[in-house]
Order: structure tokens, then sequence, then C-alpha cells
């Protein structure tokens, strides 16, 4: 095999109690990538379409990824990039993260699968880190091992998957404006309370032990950021509105996805998941901002071969 077609999905990181460790993967969003093997050595883009990226290999993040990759193998061969973006940069749900583990996915199974998952993302934190100016997996590890995973550690890099209780659907909504990680990190406290630290990882155990019972009631009161979520959300017009709605419209729990600006909520079945995309359509239609939304069933496969 000397081409390969992947996709990679988008995902939610941080799912609002979990910041910088928890996340899930989505299955509706995602982008497509192909790689292919040349025989001069090296790593090229040559193909992006859908946004604005850079072409050169060390500026782009599935570019870097996938340097780190090959810098840990000895081949006379190179591979060639096409990116087909459909996920927005920016947008809260995992694109820089779909580009760093697309790239190193699909040139592992054109080597034969000489590494495992956990390898794959040490090497795609590597781009990672190009977009968010920090390396970090919340949103890497669901696109590689699918379903609901813990960042356990990122040196060195042990993840853990959660099973996904199987009716749990979420709903994102994604206004079209652009949220940078970097400077989202940058309005977050520098000193968090005792008391509300306490409350999170409260919420975060609670929800973990949740996820491995489907017990959604739990799910319902564990889905609350008391650190974060008070200051990113300043940066998402409307966001408190389109939260209480999905939660009036039968949501288990809503927050920002990722960084932002788009906004999950996770609801029990498909048609309560749909009443929350209409409520929570009708409810952004109001503001002026252009939105995307998506209902989709928590991904359990992860970045596939297609």
């Amino acid at each position: 095999m000397n081409e390969i077609k992947i996709f990679s999905p988008a995902t939610v990181a941080n799912v609002a109690c979990g910041f910088d460790v928890l996340g899930f993967c989505l299955d509706s969003v995602g982008d497509e990538m192909i790689i292919r093997k040349i025989d001069k050595k090296g790593i090229y883009i040559t193909k992006i379409e859908g946004f604005d990226l850079p072409y050169e290999t060390e500026l782009n993040v599935a570019g870097v990824s996938a340097l780190a990759m090959y810098n840990a193998i000895d081949v006379n061969f190179g591979f060639e990039i096409e990116i087909y973006k459909n996920i927005k940069p920016g947008s809260g749900i995992g694109s820089s993260a779909a580009s760093a583990v697309g790239s190193v996915f699909g040139m592992n199974v054109l080597l034969g699968n000489p590494f495992n998952k956990t390898q794959l993302t040490e090497f795609a934190i590597k781009g990672e880190a190009i977009a968010s100016k920090c390396e970090h997996a919340d949103n890497l590890a669901p696109a590689l091992f699918g379903g609901f995973t813990l960042v356990k550690s990122i040196a060195p890099v042990q993840i853990l998957e959660l099973p996904s209780p199987k009716d749990l659907y979420a709903t994102i909504i994604h206004p079209q404006i652009e949220v940078k990680t970097s400077e989202s990190r940058a309005v977050l406290p520098k000193d968090v309370q005792l008391n509300k630290a306490i409350e999170q990882w409260a919420n975060l155990g609670s929800l973990v032990h949740a996820l491995h019972t489907s017990n959604y009631n739990l799910i319902k009161t564990s889905l609350k950021d008391v650190i974060m979520e008070p200051y990113r959300s300043q940066l998402i017009p409307h966001f408190n509105e389109v939260k209480e709605t999905a939660l009036k419209a039968g949501a288990l729990g809503a927050g920002i996805s990722g960084s932002g600006p788009s906004i999950f909520s996770l609801s029990k079945g498909i048609d309560t998941a749909n009443k929350v995309k209409e409520a929570m359509q009708k409810a952004y239609s109001k503001t002026g901002i252009t939105f995307e939304i998506h209902v989709s069933k928590i991904n359990i496969e992860g970045v596939k071969i297609i």
C-alpha cells in the first residue's frame, strides 16, 4: 500500500469539569487526508482545501507531527500529505488535533503500524503545540483512541480509555467566530480557590464513574465547570443564554467545547439531542452571528481509513 485516505474526527475537550485531561470523539464532522509514500525523502504538504493553512512543513500542524514521527524512523522514502479541512481552525472542536492525528495515523498504516496509539499521541503532541503554544492531548487522545479518554499524563504519555454510554449523544453549536486556544488560555486564573478545586475534581471523579456505570443522572450533576468556564465564557457571545436553553430543552449538561467558541451539550437519546439542537438553533438565530450545528453519537472508533 502506497497511499491511504483517512477520516480524522472532530473532538470535544475538557467536557466541562475535565480541563486539559478529558475529551470525547465526534462522528458527524471531521477532516479528510490523503497520505502517500514517495521516492523523495522528507515530509511534503502538497494540497490544502477548505482553509488557508501554511504549506511549509515546519509551520503546519500536520507537518510538524509527521516530522516528529519521520525523525523516529529510518527509511529511504518520504511522504506527501493532502489535507481536506472541514474543521474550521479556532472552532473549539479539535481542528489542530485532527490535523496532527491524521498525518501520523496515515503514515503509521503505510509503514505497517509499527507504533501504538500512545506513541502516535506523543508524535501528534508536537504538532498540537504549534497551534496552542503548549503540549496537551485532551483532543488528540479521543481522536486517536475514540470514545471518551482521560489523559493521565503527557510526560510520559498515558491515556485511559473510558466507556461511552450507548444512548449518549452530543449537540454542538459552532458560532462562526474564532477563539484561539492561546488567547483563551491567557484569560484563565493562575491561582484557584481550594473550595473550587475540590468541587471541580469531585465533579470529574463522579463523571468518570457515571460513564463507567451509564448513570445519566450522575452525568447530569457532574457536567459542571466552576473554574474555567466563568472566565472563558466571556469570550463567547450569548454563551449563558445558549447553555440555559440547552438545559431547558432536556440536555444533561452543556459547556464550552475546548477553548471555544463551540458550545457542546450531552443528551440521553437522539430525540432529546435533536430537541436540544432545535432549541439552541432558535436561540442563536436571534444573535445575528452565523453558526453551524451538529448532532453526533459518540464516535468510539476515532480516526479511521475510508
